[in-house]
């Protein structure tokens, strides 16, 4: 690394996923940087019994980037990520999933809007990858997809996430625990709402690429089910939660309930999506009266 040369630090969180994380690694090793970069790698293994270290090993010792290896044994998104912050070297901290894989371009679009913009940080779509052609329904009800916006779009802390991320190392600060534990899952937009509180803005690149893989799995109802209990428990524990969004999803829970034979009628993708919301708020409605509804730290494929 040069004097002048700015340094990423590639931060994957990873649980027993050994195959998917090789094929990440894979393509992080072919990343372009035009010279205006340098890049490291730095894997947190959320499973005590370190089963990501032969990847990382076997990678170590065939490819020229620099990797690191930590393990987080306590079962927790949160803490892996603060694990991986914790270990991460140099200007900037990206970050990717271990079931995603970038473009050979991704990083660089993602420094060069950053840069561009001078912002703290740049988002980047995930887009839905499957190895295997899903249930028609998957794809009618465009499960998986999600938003994308133009490049330079500001993004609000609700749109914020860690699958696809560039962030300034100065954002993290010296807060020890940048990712709040007691989330179990939206850890990423409590970080956001927190950061930019604090005046931090964030941007959209709309080029910076990575493909999220959706196994088979994730086609089973029960876990889209089980995701979206989990989603909405997890949304009750934001401050930001009120009167509004309470009676929204009192609301809701009957009405979509009702509806669902008729949502049937129009296809099972259309049943299955509003099944799907309804367990959203359902799931929060159950973690503001004390009942857990996901008992279990992931909802894991």
């Amino acid at each position: 690394m040069s004097g002048e040369s700015k340094h990423i630090a590639i931060c994957v969180c990873t649980y027993k996923r050994p195959l998917l994380l090789k094929r990440l690694l894979d393509s992080l090793a072919k990343q372009q940087t035009n010279q205006r970069f340098d890049y490291s790698i730095v894997v947190a293994d959320n499973d005590s019994q370190r089963s990501a270290e032969p990847v990382v090993l076997a990678f170590a010792a065939t490819e020229s980037v620099s990797i690191r290896y930590c393990v987080e044994p306590r079962q927790s998104i949160a803490l892996a990520r603060n694990k991986a912050v914790e270990n991460a070297p140099g200007d900037f901290v990206a970050f990717i999933d271990d079931d995603e894989f970038p473009t050979e371009d991704w990083l660089l679009n993602m420094f060069k809007t950053c840069e561009e913009y001078r912002v703290d940080g740049v988002l980047g779509p995930v887009k839905r990858h499957f190895d295997e052609e899903p249930p028609k329904w998957i794809i009618k009800g465009n499960f998986y997809e999600r938003p994308t916006h133009a490049t330079g779009y500001v993004i609000q802390w609700l749109g914020g996430r860690t699958g696809n991320l560039l962030v300034r190392r100065e954002v993290f600060g010296s807060d020890p625990l940048p990712f709040r534990p007691e989330f179990r899952a939206g850890e990423d937009q409590d970080f956001f709402r927190r950061t930019m509180e604090r005046g931090r803005v964030f941007i959209w690149c709309n080029e910076a690429v990575v493909y999220e893989v959706v196994p088979p799995s994730r086609w089973k109802r029960i876990y889209m089910l089980r995701k979206a209990l989990l989603r909405g428990a997890t949304a009750a524990l934001h401050p930001t939660v009120g009167v509004r969004d309470i009676t929204k999803s009192i609301v809701a829970v009957p009405v979509y309930a009702v509806a669902l034979p008729f949502a049937a009628l129009a296809g099972h993708h259309r049943f299955m999506d509003l099944l799907v919301r309804l367990c959203d708020h359902l799931g929060k409605l159950l973690a503001l009266v004390g009942i857990n509804p996901i008992h279990e730290p992931y909802v894991t494929d």
